[in-house]
C-alpha cells in the first residue's frame, strides 16, 4: 500500500522531495559497474549502496570466498573517493588505525602521523580477530566521525563509512565484537552462497585470472546531494508509527501479542535502531525512484537493521532460535499500516 495522500500538516516532512532523475541514474551507474566485477549477491551490493546514500555503517558476515571484500573495493573504485583496507590481526594496536604522534628530533616537535581510518571508505577486514583495545579505536570514529590523538580532535572528511567483514564459524583467535560497538553499525548483512548459475558466470569471468575493470561513476558531491534527497524523501505518520511498534515489540513482545517471545529476547533494539530503520526505508525507496516511503520499504530493511540489536537469551540459543526467526516473527505480528 502507498502512503501518500497526506495534507501538509500530517506530514513528517513539510516539503515532501521529488527524486532527481540524474541523482537516481547515478546510482543505477554504481550498480551497473559493481555487477561487472561481482556477479549476483544483489541484495549485498544494494544495502552496501544504501549505507554509502546514508552514511551509515555495515557489517559483513559470511565464510570465506563471497566476495566480501571484492564487492567492498569495486564499489569503493565507482565513486572518486579515498580508500583503505586494514587488515585486522591479534597484534593489531591503536595506532595502526587512528595514526600516533612521532617525535622529530630535528626540530623537537611532535607531528601526527595520520593511520588508515583517514579515507572516505575503509575496508575493516576481519574485524573480529583484533583485540578490544583495537575495535575501541573505531568508536569515536564511526560514531563522531573524529577522532583524538595526542589530545587533539581530528575531523573525518565527508563520506566516511566503515564496511567490515567477520567470519561466523572459525572462532579461534577471534575476539568478539562489544554491543555497544556492533550498535554502530548501522546494517549487518549475512551473506549467503551463490546460486549454481552465478558460480558458472563466477568462474567464467574469474578464472582467467584478469582484473576486470570498472569506472569511477560518482563524485562525493553527488553522494552528498543524494543523501540530502534522501532525508526529504516523505515518511508517512502511520509509517512513523509502524517504525515505533516493531521496535517496541522487540522490547516488550507480550504487549505486542508476542507473549511467546519474551523467555527467548534478552534485549531489545535501542532507539538508534529506530533513526536508522527509517534512514534505510527511505533510502530503499530511493533506489526504486519513489520520493515517498511504503510498508515494504520498512520490512525490506528491517532484519538488516535489528538483527544485530536483538539480543537473545541462552534459552533462545539452546533452542537454536535467531534472531531473525524473532524479527520475521514481529513483522508477521505488528500490523502495517
Amino acid at each position: 500500500m502507498a502512503l501518500r495522500a497526506n495534507t501538509p500538516a500530517d506530514m513528517t516532512n513539510a516539503t515532501p522531495s521529488t527524486v532527481n532523475p540524474q541523482l537516481h541514474a547515478l546510482t543505477t551507474d554504481i550498480l551497473e559497474q559493481v555487477g561487472l566485477r561481482v556477479v549476483g549477491q544483489h541484495a549485498m551490493v544494494e544495502r552496501l549502496l544504501i549505507a554509502l546514500l546514508t552514511g551509515g555503517h555495515v557489517l559483513l558476515e559470511g565464510v570465506p570466498g563471497l566476495a566480501k571484500t571484492l564487492t567492498v573495493r569495486t564499489l569503493a573504485e565507482t565513486v572518486r573517493t579515498t580508500f583503505s583496507r586494514i587488515q585486522f590481526t591479534p597484534d593489531l594496536l591503536p595506532a595502526d588505525v587512528i595514526g600516533t604522534q612521532v617525535f622529530d628530533q630535528a626540530t623537537a616537535t611532535f607531528s601526527v602521523k595520520r593511520g588508515p581510518i583517514f579515507a572516505n571508505i575503509v575496508l575493516a577486514d576481519e574485524i573480529n580477530r583484533a583485540p578490544a583495545k583495537v575495535q575501541a579505536a573505531l568508536l569515536e570514529a564511526m560514531q563522531e566521525k573524529q577522532v583524538t590523538i595526542g589530545g587533539t580532535s581530528f575531523k573525518l572528511e565527508e563520506p566516511f563509512l566503515v564496511l567490515a567483514t567477520q567470519n561466523p564459524i572459525e572462532q579461534e583467535g577471534t575476539y568478539p565484537l562489544p554491543e555497544a560497538q556492533v550498535d554502530r553499525f548501522m546494517l549487518k548483512l549475512r551473506v549467503g552462497y551463490p546460486t549454481r548459475d552465478e558460480e558458472r558466470e563466477i568462474m567464467k569471468r574469474m578464472a582467467g585470472g584478469e582484473v576486470i575493470p570498472v569506472k569511477a561513476v560518482a563524485d562525493p558531491e553527488h553522494l552528498m546531494e543524494a543523501r540530502r534527497t534522501i532525508a526529504g524523501l516523505f515518511l508517512d505518520n502511520r509509517l512513523v508509527d509502524y517504525i515505533v511498534d516493531l521496535i517496541h515489540a522487540t522490547r516488550e513482545p507480550a504487549a505486542a501479542g508476542l507473549p511467546d517471545l519474551v523467555p527467548l529476547v534478552e534485549y531489545g533494539a535501542s532507539p538508534r535502531a529506530t533513526i536508522a530503520l527509517a534512514q534505510a526505508a527511505r533510502a530503499h525507496a530511493y533506489l526504486r525512484g519513489r520520493d515517498f516511503v511504503s510498508p515494504d520499504d520498512v520490512k525490506a530493511m528491517a532484519p538488516d537493521v535489528l538483527r544485530h540489536r536483538v539480543l537473545l537469551t541462552y534459552e533462545a540459543e539452546a533452542e537454536n532460535v535467531s534472531s531473525d526467526e524473532v524479527i520475521a516473527r514481529v513483522l508477521s505480528t505488528v500490523p502495517a499500516p
